[in-house]
Order: structure tokens, then C-alpha cells, then sequence
């Protein structure tokens, strides 16, 4: 468990890096906020999508060839990407930059298969926690320094980005042990690798069903937020990268205090599923909350309370991972990747293309908050959904 961390640690401090920064990386290319949106959402887009063909297939291959293999395609991607996204000198440049490296990653679904391989199911949402809470330390570190060396220069994030991509892949090509064992592989076929097939071997799992549309549901909202955050925080608040740097740390810190610390403890009091269903509601309640904040101290405020939240994720896909066979861990982990990545190509058009509509009002106007007022209501129809599914499973 501790080398998959490790290796999920450095992956998430590559990625926060560059969080802070990119969405101003963008605006070099652009007249104006209203392009600068519409464009970061295009960048955004380029990666969801080529991530929703790739994720499924390399999560097939992994349970095909092993985890560790994967895992390194994966980092190498991760370097490809950042460094050519700090030489970029156009957007469309940018664009083939992130459908590239998009379609060469998907690190976090083989990693929860990796975690799925050497953990019980009874324990995995506490395992899975535990590698959201990797995450989250990564979003402390990799945001924050990424907010400082964006003050210095917009593309030295990137080249950070880009050498710890390959630290990760030195370690994993050096240190990190394959979890699959031979003989629980599975053959690879294309059939059962593309997304649709992937996705609708999901929905076909036992105990599943409706989940796929909560956990699509709620990621979609989490997208939303994810690509409007950095250019909301500067419409509304007038934030620079340091002061989005520091908002991304603080949900790392409140991500760590939770899956690393308090989640072990919570789940021996309440179920999975009930805490699921708490997470959706304070999701529901933080998005509005954004919105409508009026100044941005109240931002971190919002973000301590909107605690529960960050166990969602891990519960949801510990009950997913639970309906799945020792087998199958690989694709159906990437499926649940790729329907994220569908998620992440979807929210940037909506979330971008909302902000968008908004982006000439002044500073502090309330409804500069709309994407964050669509993302409170798809929550809440999530959580109507799981509370739908769980009743009529018990």
C-alpha cells in the first residue's frame, strides 16, 4: 500500500502544479475574459475526451499485462504533457498537448485497481480513502508551489510539473512491485475495452445500476466546479494564482483530515452508503454557498464545512469495486475513470460556457456564481437518485 501512495502522491503534486496557472497560460492567447474562458474550456475538453477513449482500454490492459506497466505509460504521458504544454506557443498547440497526454493517462483508475488487488472489499473505502487522502496531500503541496512559481514565471509550473512526472516514472520503473499476480489476469479484447462496452459492463454489475448516474451526476458537478474555479476566483475576487494556489490547498488539507484521518472512525458509525448520501448533501449546499458568497474569506469557510464531501468519491467506488471480480478490478475501475472523463469533457462546456455568459459582470456580482448554482442543483439531483437506489436495495 505505501509504494502505490507514494507513487499517487507524486502523480497528484505533478498535476496540482499546474491547476493554479493554466486557465492565465490560456489568457496569454486571448483578448478577452469571455474568450479566455471559452478557450481554457476547449483545453479542458481536449484532455476529457481523448481520457474518455483512453481510460477504459488502458484499465483493460491492466488487467491484461499488470498494473505497474500501465502505470508507467501513464507517467510518461504526464511528462509529455507538462513539458510541451510550458513550450506551447498557440492554442491549438495546447489543444494537441492535452489530447495527447489525455489519451495516455489514467493513473488514478489503475491505481484503485491497484488498491483493489491487495485489499479486501470490506476495506477498500477505507483504502481508497487512504489514496484520497495521497491526493489530497498532493493538492497541498502541488497548488501551493505551483501559486508561487506562477508569480515568477506561467510556464515554470509546467516544467516542474513535467520533472516530477518523471521522478514518478523512475520510481515506478525502479521500486513500485506489480499487485496482479498471472494468474488473475484476464485476455485483452477490444470489444470489451472501448467506453460504451466499458461502460455498459458497469452498469450491469450487481448492487449497481443506478449508481452509474450518481457517480456521473456528482462528478459532473465536481468538473464544473474544477474548470471554473481558477477564472471564477478571479472574475468574483480578483484572485492572482497565489490566492487560488492557497483555496487548492486548503481543499487538500480538508481532503486529507478526512479520508487519511477521520474516515476509518466514521465508517465503523455509519454505512458507505449513508455517508455517500451526507457527502452529496453538503456538496449540494457548498456549490450554492459559493455562489453566493460575497467576499472571499468566506470561500475557505465553505470549504471546511463542505468536509463530508470528500468522502463520497471513495465510498461510491468502494461499493463499485466491491461488485466486481478479482478479474475485472482493471476494467471496471476504468470504466468508472472513462465515465468520469465524459464528466470532465461534458463540464467545461457547460461550466465555461456558463461563466461565459456571466464574465462581463463586475467583480463580486452574484450571478458571476451561475455555474456553481447548476452544479448545487445536479447534486441534489444525485443525491435524490442514491437515496432512491440505497432504500430500494435495503
Amino acid at each position: 500500500m505505501r509504494f502505490i501512495m507514494i507513487a499517487v502522491l507524486i502523480d497528484m503534486m505533478s498535476i496540482g502544479l499546474m491547476i493554479p496557472v493554466l486557465p492565465h497560460l490560456v489568457g496569454i492567447f486571448t483578448q478577452s475574459k469571455a474568450e479566455q474562458a471559452f478557450w481554457f474550456g476547449v483545453v479542458s475538453f481536449s484532455f476529457g475526451i481523448a481520457n474518455f477513449f483512453g481510460s477504459p482500454i488502458l484499465g483493460a490492459l491492466s488487467d491484461r499485462f499488470g498494473r505497474r506497466p500501465v502505470l508507467l505509460i501513464g507517467f510518461s504521458g504526464l511528462a509529455f504533457n507538462f513539458f510541451m504544454t510550458a513550450a506551447a506557443t498557440s492554442l491549438w498547440m495546447l489543444v494537441w498537448v492535452r489530447l495527447i497526454g489525455g489519451a495516455m493517462q489514467a493513473n488514478i483508475a489503475v491505481a484503485n485497481a491497484y488498491v483493489a488487488d491487495i485489499t479486501p472489499p470490506e476495506d477498500r473505502a477505507r483504502r481508497f480513502g487512504l489514496l484520497g487522502a495521497m491526493m489530497g496531500v498532493g493538492f497541498i503541496l502541488g497548488p501551493a508551489v505551483g501559486g508561487v512559481l506562477g508569480d515568477i514565471d506561467l510556464r515554470l509550473p509546467f516544467l516542474a510539473s513535467g520533472s516530477l512526472a518523471v521522478i514518478n516514472w523512475i520510481y515506478g520503473y525502479f521500486v513500485l512491485p506489480e499487485s496482479l499476480p498471472k494468474h488473475q489476469r484476464t485476455p485483452f479484447r477490444w470489444r470489451r475495452a472501448n467506453p460504451v462496452s466499458a461502460l455498459r459492463g458497469l452498469i450491469d454489475l450487481g448492487g449497481v445500476g443506478p449508481l452509474v448516474a450518481v457517480i456521473a451526476l456528482s462528478n459532473l458537478a465536481q468538473f464544473m466546479l474544477h474548470s471554473t474555479w481558477v477564472l471564477f476566483t478571479t472574475f468574483k475576487f480578483g484572485w492572482g494564482p497565489h490566492e487560488t494556489g492557497l483555496s487548492l490547498m486548503a481543499v487538500g488539507t480538508v481532503n486529507v483530515l478526512m479520508q487519511g484521518v477521520l474516515l476509518k472512525h466514521v465508517l465503523k458509525r455509519i454505512s458507505a452508503q449513508r455517508l455517500a448520501m451526507i457527502g452529496l448533501a453538503t456538496s449540494a449546499v457548498a456549490f450554492g454557498a459559493y455562489g453566493l458568497a460575497p467576499q472571499s474569506w468566506m470561500v475557505f469557510l465553505i470549504i471546511v464545512l463542505n468536509m463530508p464531501s470528500a468522502a463520497t468519491g471513495s465510498t461510491l467506488q468502494s461499493i463499485v469495486s466491491s461488485a466486481a471480480g478479482a478479474g475485472i478490478q482493471g476494467r471496471t475501475l476504468g470504466a468508472v475513470s472513462s465515465l468520469n472523463s465524459m464528466m470532465a469533457v461534458l463540464a467545461p462546456l457547460a461550466g465555461a460556457g456558463l461563466l461565459a455568459l456571466v464574465s462581463d459582470s463586475p467583480g463580486g456580482d452574484i450571478r458571476l456564481g451561475l455555474p456553481f448554482f447548476a452544479g448545487s442543483l445536479i447534486q441534489c439531483i444525485a443525491l435524490g437518485l442514491a437515496i432512491w437506489h440505497f432504500s430500494h436495495r435495503d
